[in-house]
């Protein structure tokens, strides 16, 4: 996020009978074979267990329903998983892939992405390793993926400050010494409104002895764009508009896009590889290195503007992000005398360079409050104020954990370990005039009205562990617990020059430049906390395929430091969610009918919540108290051989328990409250749901097969304060459809598939390009990508 800058009406009867309706005509593998829904093996609680017999609500999407729904970014699995949402501010990221913040069971308070905005309440892993950063989580294909797990609820005591609301694994294949494997798929698209998109990926497995195996997976991408740069002009009048009024007689200035006016401008290129290598010590030991690195380039922007038209928006200075990563890992699996040990160790290496226009800014600010009346050039005349921002984000995250497990078929076993990450994110933001007048310029930086230039290190320690006891054969009592310490600093400098502003950035300046590049420093602050966080649980099994379970449990997330100062501005507090739930899961009709749920009832206390202040410079108040309750489940059936029925979904009411009233420490609003007790969070939808239906059959000799597939979510708001939302608007409930269908024959399979097939406009967020109550008058829409017509083709050897 660049740092300056309902459900009413609903019935959910009705939605119910549209998914079921869709799930019986239409027709995800489970699988639908003979001898039931086969067994979906997870690593949840850091050992591999039947997902049936996980105390906790799952969401589990294997390698065959990735492939089957095409489901191959965040974006796309996250509509599967009900309770998962996440939102893209499109401020400053410019809302494409890579910048998801995710969110679970209606944790969330705000959309904010900002680089001095808090930690994330959900933690993303990819295998052992944390991959999330402040501006959002990496954008992973998931093409050789053995699953994607959802955990629901906090889960402090195994994965720590990230995931307080929940914790999404993204888990891929190992190298396998079995034998020789290797496969390919190539695919190519049409987006309507768009243009034509297309891919390749590969995967080879190679056995090099009877213990190391390589593997190596790469992929090549182009996405193509459907929002159109459209050709217009934006008008600055110094008279009749600015308060107060200026001196008549000051031309008018008139920009436009001239050059730049393009169809299709949100395109998407990104080429990766993933290399992992096993090598078994011997019967015990095993150690894993691997490394996996993508460069991805997004051009324009994927938020449309319903004042130029549908799927368009008129932009004035080219805009683009490249995202550029490497994640490195080593773990070692060994055994100690009747103990497991898991060594997991990660460096993770992103930088990004963008480019934003932020005309709107100077639209809605600086020409109203008659600021760019003092943008001149070194001769003394008015230039085009219009204002850009190039940025640079470079994070790093190391993280270590050594864990260890007793034998699973202890009547008491448990598992303990340590756990150390260190982040760091060098944060440089350039917001650049061109020609500007060399003495409103920060001092070494021509051209930038405004520069931020600092850095932040994100450092957690922890120990944890868990104990599970049989009370009796039917019976087990686990409980957990995690204590640790959070270390959270910025330092470095942001703000204007000297000559521009005599309180804020230079003028503020108490020390010499801290930060490379920076003029001199203005901010250094640090914070440090100590804390614990809990869990209980007892699992009955009913049968031994059905068990019952109910949870106690915390989460925390670590507080940090504010950049400005003032009247009740200081460091934010942690905040903690604690967690009721009641859940099942159970498997019926000789296991050709699968059901899962969980109730649940959460206390989100001081929750923080970040917004965009004075000069659009993100604060961050601790809120006061939320509550979320709902339901989630999924439910598989086998009715015949060869068709599979599924669907999941999630209800979930999340709503202020104390009036928001915008003012840190204040509990009692002194006026109107800015989000009054009752009002509904942000981002998470009341409803979530999916239905899946999918027939396999021989056709002429090949394995043939036809699914279709829905998705409901009803409306949204991407804001929690109200005359913020009501500036926004909300958004609307949708409803998308997919059809595919295809076959194998031998070593090859062919599938042609169409997404979003009646072209729903779904709206997935809105946003302001700076601060909403300056330019929310003008609010752009995240939009689900319109309908896409593909056809892959792939080959197994």
């Amino acid at each position: 996020m660049s740092e300056r800058t309902s459900t009413a009406g609903y019935k959910a009867p009705a939605v119910l009978t549209l998914l079921l309706a869709s799930t019986m005509l239409s027709g995800v593998p489970a699988h639908a074979q003979q001898g039931g829904i086969e067994t979906v093996t997870v690593t949840a609680e850091k050992r591999s267990e039947d997902l049936q017999n996980v105390p906790m609500n799952i969401q589990a999407i294997t390698a065959e329903k990735l492939d089957a729904l095409h489901l191959t970014n965040f974006t796309d699995f996250a509509l599967y998983m009900p309770s998962v949402t996440f939102a893209v501010s499109g401020q400053g990221s410019n809302g494409g892939p890579g910048f998801s913040n995710v969110s679970m069971r209606g944790v969330v308070s705000d959309q904010n992405g900002n680089h001095s905005g808090p930690l994330p309440t959900v933690g993303v892993y990819f295998d052992e390793q944390p991959i999330s950063t402040i501006n959002g989580t990496l954008d992973i294909p998931t093409y050789d993926v053995a699953r994607v797990e959802a955990l629901s609820g906090p889960n402090g005591t195994l994965y720590g400050a990230s995931a307080e609301a929940g914790v999404i694994r993204i888990i891929s294949n190992r190298p396998s010494t079995d034998g020789f494997e290797a496969n390919y798929e190539a695919s190519v698209n049409a987006v309507e409104h768009g243009g034509i998109g297309y891919g390749a990926h590969g995967m080879l497995n190679a056995p090099l002895a009877d213990n190391m195996a390589l593997r190596i997976v790469a992929w090549a991408e182009h996405d193509a764009g459907y929002i159109d740069n459209v050709a217009g002009s934006r008008t600055y009048s110094f008279t009749g508009f600015s308060d107060p009024p200026l001196p008549p007689g000051l031309p008018d200035i008139v920009i436009n896009n001239a050059g730049l006016a393009k169809k299709n401008y949100n395109d998407v290129d990104k080429y990766g590889a993933r290399v992992a290598l096993q090598i078994d010590l011997d019967d015990n030991w095993t150690i894993l290195p691997s490394i996996m690195a993508q460069d991805e380039k997004t051009n324009g922007v994927f938020g449309y503007d319903p004042s130029v038209g549908d799927l368009a928006v008129t932009h004035f200075v080219p805009e683009y992000v490249k995202d550029k990563w490497y994640q490195a890992s080593l773990t070692v699996e060994g055994k100690i005398a009747n103990l497991d040990m898991v060594y997991s160790g990660g460096y993770m290496r992103r930088t990004i360079d963008s480019q934003a226009d932020y005309s709107d800014y100077t639209y809605w600010y600086d020409q109203y409050n008659a600021y760019y009346v003092y943008f001149q050039d070194n001769f003394g005349n008015q230039i085009d104020p219009t204002q850009h921002i190039f940025g640079k984000d470079t994070f790093t995250k190391e993280s270590h954990e050594l864990r260890f497990t007793t034998p699973k078929e202890y009547s008491v076993r448990g598992v303990f370990g340590a756990f150390y990450e260190k982040q760091t994110h060098a944060i440089l933001q350039d917001y650049e005039i061109p020609n500007l007048d060399d003495t409103l310029a920060v001092t070494g930086w021509p051209d930038t009205l405004w520069l931020t230039d600092q850095h932040r290190q994100d450092v957690d320690y922890a120990l944890f562990g868990e104990v599970s006891m049989d009370l009796r054969p039917d019976i087990t009592l686990t409980g957990g617990i995690r204590v640790f310490k959070a270390d959270n600093s910025l330092k470095g400098f942001f703000g204007f020059s000297g000559n521009f502003s005599g309180s804020t950035g230079e003028a503020a300046c108490f020390k010499p430049a801290t930060v490379a590049g920076a003029p001199c420093t203005n901010l250094d602050k640090r914070l440090i906390e100590t804390g614990e966080t809990h869990k209980v649980n007892i699992t009955w099994h009913l049968e031994d395929d059905k068990m019952i379970y109910a949870t106690y449990s915390t989460g925390f997330r670590p507080g940090g430091v504010n950049r400005r100062t003032g009247p009740g501005i200081g460091p934010y507090a942690s905040d903690t969610l604690t967690n009721y739930e009641i859940g099942w899961k159970t498997s019926w009709l000789d296991n050709t009918l699968r059901a899962n749920g969980a109730l649940f009832y959460e206390q989100w206390n001081d929750f923080q919540f970040p917004f965009l202040g004075p000069n659009s410079l993100t604060i961050i108040f601790n809120g006061g108290q939320a509550r979320t309750r709902g339901v989630e489940w999924d439910l598989t059936w086998l009715p015949v051989d060869n068709l599979t029925l599924t669907t999941s979904g999630a209800y979930i009411d999340a709503q202020l328990t104390s009036d928001y009233c915008g003012v840190a420490g204040v509990s009692i609003c002194p006026g109107t409250a800015q989000a009054p007790k009752g009002t509904q969070m942000p981002i998470t939808p009341k409803w979530k749901l999916n239905a899946v239906a999918r027939y396999e059959f021989e056709l002429a000799g090949l394995d043939a097969h036809v699914q279709g597939s829905v998705v409901h979510q009803s409306g949204t708001y991407s804001d929690l304060r109200i005359f913020e939302r009501n500036l926004l608007g909300m958004n609307k409930a949708f409803t998308t459809f997919d059809f595919t269908t295809g076959f194998d024959a031998n070593q090859w399979s062919v599938e042609l598939f169409v997404k979003n097939v009646f072209d729903e406009r779904a709206q997935l967020g809105r946003y302001a390009a700076c601060t909403t109550g300056v330019c929310g008058s003008e609010p752009y829409i995240l939009a689900s990508q319109p309908r896409t017509v593909g056809l892959t083709i792939g080959q197994k050897f």
